[in-house]
């Protein structure tokens, strides 16, 4: 018996649509990580049958794998230009974001050697301060237009640091900043939200929008209901399920102390798998619909949970760690972290089963 995570491809698709509608123009699909921990090989060739064209990345080898499942589709690699693996660029189709004047100038320059303009995009810094243009790069482009030449730019685009926060003024600087500069480079697309910022209203449109983590059922409007369909569902089998007294302990260093007569069910499943051992103490799973207590410390592949109130979970029953009934926001809420950190550290010990949850 092993733990098994069941990924709802319909469910993504849907949710690509969802995005695409809300956006009200053309929709890219974000499948870095891969897939964000459901399997890129399987979500992008769905997407790309839903209709998506447009495909982001992190790494280039993450692009060079998915080239053979996304043909004619543009995909780019959000962390830029390796002049040590140009050839990649042109053999597999594929376009850097390019966020600096030394990384431009390697590309120009590879183009050349190459005959013809590449495509690429340009990354503009406008307060998140990791990749981008700075105001200094910026303007010294400005100053000389020939830095820009001999690339076949497709998109300007920027990154909003905090879109998860409707209120916050960082976002209405940010975009304000990202026309500024628009306004003094050539004329090419412009590329603004992400899941989040889809979100933000009519004036954060613009003509490519780059989901990722709302694909996969994270809610990009936090205080709010998700508008997301859900994409997972972990469960873990129970091994055993013991019977234990007051005053028995459970788990590593006693970290529990039983307070009445407690059945305890010792599932399958553990840090090992991607499951954080921050959640210790805080979680919970579901079963038949009901909530379990975790209890005790989870340990690197056994998770313990109170079951005394649901004498129907024996050895062999599945407990669901994430899914529908335990949704990946709420595990992270547990962990102190994110549902992107939730998703993207499921582990390679469990298959993944494309169907519906």
């Amino acid at each position: 018996m092993a733990p098994e995570l069941t990924i709802d491809l319909d469910a993504v698709v849907a949710n690509w649509r969802t995005l695409a509608t809300v956006h009200g123009g053309p929709t890219a699909a974000v499948v870095k990580a891969d897939g964000y921990g459901l399997g890129a090989d399987a979500v992008a060739p769905a997407l790309l049958a839903a209709g998506a064209r447009h495909f982001f990345v992190a790494h280039l080898s993450e692009a060079v794998a998915l080239r053979p499942k996304l043909p004619g589709a543009m995909i780019d690699v959000l962390h830029g230009f390796s002049a040590a693996e140009a050839g990649a660029y042109t053999v597999f189709d594929l376009a850097p974001v390019l966020g600096n004047l030394p990384e431009i100038a390697a590309y120009q320059a590879f183009a050349r050697r190459a005959g013809r303009a590449l495509p690429a995009l340009l990354h503009i810094d406008t307060g998140m301060h990791r990749l981008g243009l700075s105001v200094a790069e910026l303007s010294a482009i400005v100053a000389d237009g020939t830095r820009l030449q001999g690339i076949a730019w497709c998109y300007a685009m920027t990154h909003l640091a905090s879109a998860e926060l409707p209120d916050d003024p960082q976002n209405v600087a940010q975009l304000a900043r990202f026309e500024a500069a628009c306004a003094v480079l050539p004329a090419m697309g412009r590329s603004v939200a992400n899941s989040s910022g889809i979100f933000l209203g009519a004036a954060f449109r613009s003509d490519l929008a780059r989901p990722g983590a709302a694909l996969y059922g994270i809610n990009p409007t936090p205080g709010h209901a998700n508008p997301m369909r859900p994409t997972v569902r972990l469960t873990a089998p129970v091994l055993q399920v013991r019977q234990i007294g007051i005053g028995d302990n459970v788990g590593y260093n006693a970290g529990w102390t039983a307070s009445r007569p407690t059945r305890v069910a010792t599932v399958a499943l553990g840090y090992a798998d991607g499951y954080h051992r921050a959640v210790s103490g805080r979680a919970q799973a579901a079963f038949e619909g009901a909530r379990v207590q975790l209890i005790g410390r989870v340990s690197m592949d056994l998770l313990t949970f109170d079951v005394t109130d649901h004498p129907g979970v024996v050895p062999g029953s599945r407990l669901e760690l994430i899914g529908p009934a335990v949704p990946p926001d709420e595990v992270a809420e547990w962990a102190g972290t994110n549902g992107y950190e939730v998703l993207t550290s499921l582990g390679n010990r469990f298959a993944r089963e494309f169907a519906p949850l």
